[in-house]
């Protein structure tokens, strides 16, 4: 998988290219704006603006300047959200020293700055509990990214995995590209790695269809490994399930977390179906029930 280049001792994996970890939440920022743009306006999606508040919300905090303008805009303007000029200020405020010029302009407007902040600005945003227009996203699609997007999103259930999460684990590998090839020599739609396409039988992993299948068939073990739980079965995608096992959790790499933040995002829950007969779970899972029933104990 992508994130595998993160499979590191902690100490050189969190040392590593800091411009590269940056790059990695300003995409994220800049794909969060996109989404909500298209949700703002309609544009190949239902129109939903306070969706799009909440996408623009955390996008700002990445630090995105746009972002920040626009909900400051939808904040002056009520569009989808109540009206509050505090809320304005600061976000235009945010913007202007971020470096957009009309936000400065738009501080005029909304009167004296207060410091008042959005509460999605002070923690991170709570997981948006709303699904993936499935059906909305493939029309956005090129032809051939909608083809590939399409078998996916229709192979998906025969492994038990809802289309959602198997399109959200795809688009965040590879964009749908079937000759994608990472400098880790990730392949293909689902960006296997060597060692995952022999795992899982994948001979041909430029192949749309047997590299789809075998993403898939790794999806559905480590969704039985970590008994459904998304979070960790998308780390693990990322990272390697041995990773999430080691740290008991998500890893502590930004690049893996942003992942999992993505992939959450876009499925819109937290927990999915699996089939306990794939695979004995993970003993780091009950490791964490054993060590959460002492802490109400205590």
């Amino acid at each position: 998988m992508l994130g595998l280049l993160w499979v590191l001792p902690a100490p050189a994996a969190l040392a590593i290219d800091e411009a590269r970890i940056a790059q990695a939440f300003a995409e994220q920022a800049r794909y969060l704006a996109a989404e909500a743009v298209s949700y703002e306006h309609g544009e190949g999606v239902p129109r939903d603006q306070a969706y799009a508040a909440r996408l623009y919300c955390e996008s700002a905090r990445l630090g995105d300047a746009q972002a920040m303008y626009s909900l400051g805009w939808m904040y002056a303007n009520g569009r989808g959200i109540e009206r509050n000029d505090a809320y304005a200020n600061t976000l235009f405020a945010m913007a202007s020293f971020a470096g957009d010029a009309l936000a400065a302009r738009m501080q005029r407007v909304t009167g004296s700055y207060t410091g008042a902040v959005p509460d999605c600005l002070h923690t991170p945003a709570a997981i948006l509990q709303q699904r993936w227009p499935v059906d909305a996203l493939i029309a956005r699609l090129s032809a051939e990214r909608q083809a590939i997007a399409r078998l996916l999103a229709d192979l998906a259930p025969q492994y038990g995995i809802e289309p959602a999460l198997a399109l959200a684990i795809g688009l965040t590998e590879s964009a749908l590209n079937p000759q994608a090839l990472s400098p880790k020599n990730a392949m293909g739609v689902m960006q296997l790695i060597p060692e995952t396409a022999v795992r899982f039988n994948v001979s041909r992993p430029y192949d749309p269809e047997q590299n789809i299948r075998g993403g898939l068939a790794y999806l559905r073990w480590l969704l039985a490994y970590f008994e459904g739980d998304i979070a960790f079965v998308a780390a693990g995608y990322n990272a390697g399930e041995g990773a999430v096992d080691r740290y008991r959790g998500v890893p502590p790499y930004r690049e893996t977390q942003a992942y999992v933040d993505r992939i959450l995002r876009h499925v819109g829950q937290e927990l999915h179906p699996f089939d306990s007969a794939v695979t004995k779970p993970s003993q780091m899972l009950r490791g964490l029930r054993l060590a959460a029933q002492e802490d109400q104990e205590t």
